[in-house]
């Protein structure tokens, strides 16, 4: 990591030559053949050292603006640590301390912390199916987290919650900080860091410049089918619902290594980064994705897996110490403070799962040029 002071958040996006950011150009350009030959729309940024290594959009312009599905996750995590940093909750808070509602059925007992760390025993709160259909409605989504039932005993093991992550969270910072989700969140960090192409549910003013979702297999056509409907890119669904450039979440990650460097500007402390990328799983295997997951508070974590895994979203050269968040196998953003290496990769493919690999070849083309 640089030891000098960061000058801000990245406002000019011109590459600068890669061997001047020590990357060795003939292996970057393996990277972006591997974007363009998907085909599809697409937008990559890649940050060294708080500059511009590569800024490319691929059948759209830099400003269009990408469903993260999943690697929105992170913006709704933050916002509760930044709350914790603040003192207004602590990680170890029983939720229902802060939402009475929330603890009934089994989980009375369940803490912040959990829930951060996909403990708290409700990865759905029906089912995918059933919490999908009310995921627009704020209030519907909330009272059926309510009546759900944990499937494990807080805390016992992990397992992903898909789009309870968001409304338990969500709930819990509108309780806690005295406003919606989306305003909360815009006045903590995306205001601050002037992250103006970052939202949780898209405005109508914005929607000229989203991009639509698309899919191979039936499964994902069904998907597809339901994020391209203007009412859900419009609600607010802080799992799987927010919309971005990969500039802006390039930024989002640079901050987050800039709070960590001596005489950097921060909003949040060093400490909470700390606490947020800290390792909570690892080699266990995700009770509800099947698979080994290195989870952090808030975060996937890179690295090898203890038991080994499948694909490596972040790439299989990737660091114990990155830390980011797949989206769907869609999109994907993360942050390596090893290698003081930012990676912003949107795309409007969701792939079916046999071909879920791609993200983690652009991730290891990019992390064989900086070495």
């Amino acid at each position: 990591m640089p030891t000098a002071p960061r000058s801000g958040p990245t406002t000019d996006w011109t590459e600068l030559p890669p061997r001047e950011l020590g990357a060795d150009p003939s292996t970057l350009s393996r990277a972006l053949d591997l974007v363009h030959a998907r085909g599809g729309r697409a937008q990559l940024c890649v940050l060294r050292e708080g500059r511009v290594l590569l800024d490319r959009s691929v059948g759209c312009g830099p400003d269009a603006l990408f469903c993260l599905f999943s690697a929105g996750k992170p913006f709704v995590a933050l916002l509760v640590h930044l709350l914790a940093q603040r003192g207004d909750l602590s990680l170890d808070d029983r939720v229902a301390e802060h939402w009475p509602e929330f603890g009934r059925w089994g989980k009375e007992d369940v803490t912040v912390r959990q829930v951060l760390r996909h403990r708290s025993g409700v990865p759905v709160a029906r089912s995918v199916a059933g919490d999908a259909l009310v995921m627009r409605h704020w209030g519907l989504a909330v009272r059926e987290v309510e009546r759900a039932r944990p499937r494990w005993p807080p805390g016992q093991v992990p397992a992903y919650h898909i789009l309870t992550y968001g409304v338990i969270l969500g709930e819990l910072a509108r309780r806690v900080g005295g406003a919606p989700v989306h305003a909360l969140l815009r006045e903590a960090f995306l205001d601050p860091l002037g992250l103006r192409d970052v939202h949780l549910g898209l405005s109508r003013r914005l929607w000229p410049r989203h991009v639509p979702v698309r899919a191979t297999d039936p499964a994902g056509r069904v998907t597809a089918g339901l994020f391209n409907r203007r009412s859900t890119r419009e609600a607010v669904i802080p799992s799987a619902n927010v919309s971005a450039t990969a500039r802006d979440l390039a930024r989002f990650y640079q901050a987050l290594l800039d709070a960590r460097a001596p005489g950097g500007a921060r909003i949040l402390e060093p400490s909470t980064v700390e606490e947020a990328t800290r390792p909570s799983s690892d080699g266990e295997i995700d009770r509800f994705l099947g698979v080994p997951i290195r989870w952090a508070q808030g975060f996937q974590l890179g690295g090898p897996v203890a038991g080994g895994a499948r694909s490596r979203p972040m790439g299989g050269r990737s660091s114990p110490r990155a830390f980011g968040h797949n989206g769907s196998n869609c999109c994907i953003a993360w942050a390596d403070p090893s290698r003081d290496l930012v990676f912003a990769y949107l795309t409007d493919l969701l792939p079916p799962r046999r071909a879920a690999g791609h993200l983690g070849e652009v991730a290891d083309a990019v992390l064989a040029a900086c070495r």
